[in-house]
């Protein structure tokens, strides 16, 4: 089978080829799909690059230790292994699999979840690591209520444009921060007012949230804290583009870790979190989904062999929604 592979850390379009690979087959618990469509995310050119230093540890110092690319998934389950009973050949899938921008991936049966049939794969594939990032952030950690007011920072792009309708669809009055480019596009996902960090500074505005999410940016927690009601939270998902990870990373953890200590003595709260995929976190989607709250925003596909295109795209951090590779018709 035909799969994008890697075997040494460099620029996207320097280091990643479409080869012939040995096709999986599904272990206890798994299933092999053959993938329709792949989500493109931010963790994929990381990875490809060997940036920030840290995920090194994991997947190799000197080199990848496995040469696969991608995690989102949206295909037709080709064959099921031992004690999978909830899915059968045929059944069309979304989720989280190993190495998705390939014909065929492996995926854990618990990682995935019935594709709704109102969206198309593209569609389906975009959702997954986004959607439920989105999801935590607003609910698992922010425990957004109706009513309540939110700030957005990161509006624009794949994590940002579920996260506003999800948080519209929860009865919540939404700002929304992004670039320029992306007021109208922000605007049209139902976002009730549109701060471009171009033209003003959000940290000048007098209003007060009840939940703040950093999806991008790399505001300081101690500042985005004074955006918050007394009793408000502070989730902090993502911080800005760029290959500078590690100080980033350092200086949210720390940013973090100091907001902790103040938290002490307030009624605020700060969180922060590494998202997960479970099957009841793409239904809770997949519900979102039926009942028309939530559209995918899909801004480009791009075939197997130009996927690492998509990758130096979502790389540069303009990307307006998601970006989504489609493997096979």
């Amino acid at each position: 089978m035909r799969g994008l592979r890697y075997d040494r850390y460099g620029a996207p379009p320097n280091v990643l080829g479409v080869r012939e690979v040995e096709a999986p087959t599904p272990r206890v618990g798994e299933v092999v799909v053959r993938v329709r469509a792949a989500g493109v995310n931010p963790l994929d050119w990381h990875l490809v690059r060997g940036e920030p230093f840290l995920l090194r540890m994991m997947n190799g110092l000197r080199g990848p230790k496995d040469g696969d690319v991608g995690v989102d998934v949206a295909g037709v389950v080709e064959s099921v292994g031992e004690g999978v009973d909830d899915f059968v050949p045929g059944d069309e899938i979304f989720g989280h699999g190993n190495g998705t921008f390939a014909e065929l991936t492996r995926a854990k049966a618990s990682r995935l979840a019935r594709k709704p049939e109102s969206l198309t794969f593209e569609q389906a594939a975009s959702l997954p690591i986004a959607g439920g990032t989105a999801l935590h952030a607003l609910v698992t950690h922010g425990r957004l209520e109706a009513g309540q007011r939110v700030l957005i920072v990161g509006a624009g792009g794949g994590v940002g444009s579920f996260a506003v309708q999800i948080a519209k669809a929860l009865g919540a009055e939404v700002t929304g921060v992004c670039s320029g480019a992306k007021v109208d596009f922000v605007r049209a996902l139902g976002a009730d007012h549109v701060v471009d960090y171009t033209r003003g500074d959000v940290m000048t505005r007098p209003e007060r949230y009840d939940l703040v999410v950093q999806l991008a940016g790399d505001y300081p927690a101690s500042a985005l804290r004074r955006l918050l009601t007394p009793r408000g939270t502070l989730v902090l998902a993502g911080s800005g583009a760029g290959r500078d990870g590690s100080s980033l990373l350092l200086a949210a953890l720390g940013g973090f870790v100091l907001s902790r200590l103040r938290t002490r003595f307030t009624d605020q709260s700060v969180k922060m979190f590494v998202s997960s995929t479970r099957r009841d976190h793409l239904e809770t989607l997949v519900g979102f989904v039926e009942r028309g709250e939530l559209v995918p925003q899909v801004e480009r596909t791009y075939s197997l062999e130009h996927a690492a295109a998509a990758l130096t795209a979502i790389e540069s951090g303009h990307v307006q929604g998601k970006l989504v590779v489609a493997v096979s018709g």
